[in-house]
């Protein structure tokens, strides 16, 4: 079987419940559910810009019912889904900000942990679902500073108030799902793993990327906290495919997928900050520059790995997008965007050649 595939054949027609759908991942899932024929219902808070993907290639025309809603309201979150009747939710809200969360450990909390409290809670009450995937971090694993890749076997933790709460929702997730979700039923919970994800379209504060092209654009160099600190860089669809591939064996054969799943780049595309920036600024051209930002700064893990040989040998998934192609499409994106073109073809059309090259 080839590595990643995605079954259009399954997907077409499917009805997805799919949160966070206006955020950088969620609005790259969209685009590419409805490329595949999926009927989507998404469930999130408005996006944070107009200049974000969801709001800058006109996302919500992809959908089939858009409702702006908040996951840490349960009875609003449980209505929604209770109305889409899905057969298979994929749950991506989430705060996804190590800084923010230092400053709004709370929010970050109620949004990570209770926030999956309610997704799972109605689910369980929803007979039409047969497939759930929360997606998580590859910060949720008890980061020890060492250089080879986390396995999905490997102790969950945490040091910062965002790790920590998307460690915590692998095990809510893990309890509903021996609670609830027997082997023997018909409906099944897996989480998915991924690294840091790179692609157009997002604009969060904090993000590496984002922070480069707002500093490029305006003419100075980019700040940079930690340039030695190593992580495992992924274009967006990468592990967005990997979601849609895990959900497919969920909901053929549940009892075989239903627990933790890493998505993660090839050992090359694991570098550090600094070659990251590097290649970025290169593709940029003009005076694109970064230097290092002086100070004190929050914890951050020095080393981030991930080892996905189960989703490779177990899934048939591996990565489809080299490093250097993952810089080229992201500063493609921003380039387009900076020169006014039409984002959503830019968009898709960078979907059609991920699937045209799986």
């Amino acid at each position: 079987m080839e590595a990643n595939p995605i079954d259009q054949h399954f997907w077409n027609g499917r009805r997805v419940f799919l949160t966070g759908h206006t955020g950088f991942k969620g609005a790259w899932l969209t685009l590419l559910l409805r490329r595949l024929g999926a009927h989507v219902t998404g469930f999130a808070l408005p996006p944070n810009s107009n200049d974000e993907l969801f709001e800058a290639a006109n996302v919500a025309s992809a959908l089939s019912r858009h409702e702006m809603g908040d996951i840490r309201n349960p009875d609003l979150l449980t209505a929604s889904l209770r109305t889409a009747e899905p057969e298979i939710v994929l749950h991506l809200a989430a705060q996804s900000l190590v800084r923010l969360s230092y400053d709004q450990p709370v929010l970050t909390y109620a949004t990570n942990v209770m926030g999956t409290v309610h997704l799972l809670e109605a689910v369980r009450h929803s007979p039409s679902v047969r497939a759930t995937v929360v997606v998580t971090s590859d910060k949720c694993y008890e980061n020890l500073e060492w250089v080879w890749g986390y396995r999905e076997s490997d102790r969950l933790g945490g040091h910062d108030p965002y790790s920590n709460s998307k460690g915590c929702a692998e095990l809510v997730t893990a309890s509903y799902r021996k609670s609830f979700f027997p082997p023997n039923g018909s409906s099944h919970i897996a989480s998915a793993r991924a690294g840091n994800v790179i692609g157009g379209g997002d604009w969060a504060q904090d993000r590496l990327i984002p922070d480069a092209i707002r500093a490029f654009v305006a003419g100075r160099p980019l700040q940079i906290r930690n340039p030695n600190a190593i992580r495992p860089w992924q274009h967006v669809l990468d592990p967005v495919s990997g979601y849609l591939r895990l959900a497919q064996c969920l909901y053929r054969d549940g009892s075989r997928y239903a627990e933790g799943w890493n998505f993660g780049p090839r050992i090359s595309s694991e570098v550090p900050v600094s070659e990251v920036v590097s290649r970025v600024a290169q593709a940029w051209g003009k005076s694109a520059s970064w230097e290092i930002e002086g100070g004190t700064h929050p914890h951050e893990a020095a080393y981030l790995k991930l080892d996905c040989s189960k989703a490779a040998s177990r899934l048939n998934w591996s990565p489809a997008i080299e490093f250097e192609r993952a810089i080229e499409l992201t500063a493609d994106w921003y380039r387009a965007f900076v020169n006014k073109e039409d984002l959503r073809a830019v968009t898709e059309a960078q979907i059609e050649d991920f699937l045209s090259n799986l």
